[in-house]
């Protein structure tokens, strides 16, 4: 089962740009953390094309409701290629807590801290803390195991 979900943030000079996390929920291994200024559900496909030739595909995928994830043709693309999707009921971040956990550490640790003035020094810190966050810390659920 994988989790996706998005995060939003601010640039230094105000505009906003967009986070598409994906997380393993069985290894609890974050394996996107992708950032752009807007986001659609042709880049949700983007990023998810990638992921499953490297990891190979889940099962499930569990997203909201937001017309990024509901949109047809990912729904579509995502049955074609043996991946059932999975929605939250409308206001239920619990039901999709994995990654809300993830979502908040990333807040937590990189977005609160520090202030991108561009989107690609975005892509870049948070590709360091990734790297970090999988590979390195702790992670209580694991046994104190990266």
């Amino acid at each position: 089962m994988w989790a996706i979900d998005f995060v939003h943030d601010n640039l230094s000079n105000g505009r906003s740009y967009k986070m598409l996390t994906v997380l393993d929920e069985y290894t609890r291994q974050a394996l996107c953390v992708e950032v752009k200024d807007k986001m659609g559900s042709d880049d949700v496909l983007e990023v998810m094309h990638p992921l499953f030739l490297k990891y190979g595909k889940p099962e499930f995928v569990r997203s909201g409701n937001g017309g990024e994830f509901v949109a047809e043709h990912l729904q579509e693309w995502l049955r074609k290629v043996g991946v059932r999707p999975i929605q939250i009921y409308p206001g239920s971040p619990w039901e999709n807590g994995y990654n809300e956990r993830l979502n908040g550490t990333l807040r937590r640790e990189i977005l609160n801290s520090e202030w991108f003035h561009s989107i690609k020094q975005a892509q870049e810190a948070i590709n360091v803390w990734l790297r970090d966050y999988n590979h390195i810390r702790p992670h209580h659920a694991l046994g104190l195991r990266p």
